[in-house]
């Protein structure tokens, strides 16, 4: 099969343990400051602002855009490069969306033609980052199937 790829914008991502742990939103909704907070705990990032959607075997992938490859913008400081990798999609956070108190099931978004596992997350309430951890352990890809 063939490798595709889609540039998929308004969409950051980090690789962790192997996973990528994507991040939807508006503008302004968090997905660099959370991307952030994730790296300084130990992610990689994977794109900011814009992620490849790839299929590869046909398993999604999430991987960095070839025209901002390891740029993160930090707000009131400016655009920084950092090393980059990609992983295979494992769960979605959306920013623009009231969560949930204690998400029972949850929706699944297409990425490669893969349904992932999409929560919406409030990345302002404390411990946004390690609430994403979390998130990523408890929710990633409980259940994949072709759309």
């Amino acid at each position: 099969m063939a490798d595709t790829e889609r540039l998929r914008l308004n969409v950051s991502a980090v690789a962790i343990d192997g996973r990528a742990l994507i991040l939807t939103g508006k503008p302004g909704s968090g997905k660099s400051t959370l991307a952030l907070q994730l790296i300084d705990r130990g992610a990689t990032l994977i794109g900011d602002d814009g992620v490849a959607e790839v299929s590869r075997g046909g398993s999604p992938v999430a991987a960095p855009p070839a025209q901002q490859r390891g740029a993160l913008e930090i707000r009131g400081v400016g655009l920084v490069t950092l090393t980059v990798t990609e992983a295979p999609a494992a769960l979605v956070l959306v920013l623009d969306e009231t969560p949930e108190r204690l998400p029972d099931t949850l929706a699944e978004e297409c990425w490669a033609g893969i349904a992932v596992p999409r929560l919406p997350f409030d990345p302002n309430a404390p411990a946004a980052a390690l609430r994403a951890e979390h998130a990523l352990r408890k929710f990633a890809r409980a259940c994949i199937r072709e759309l």
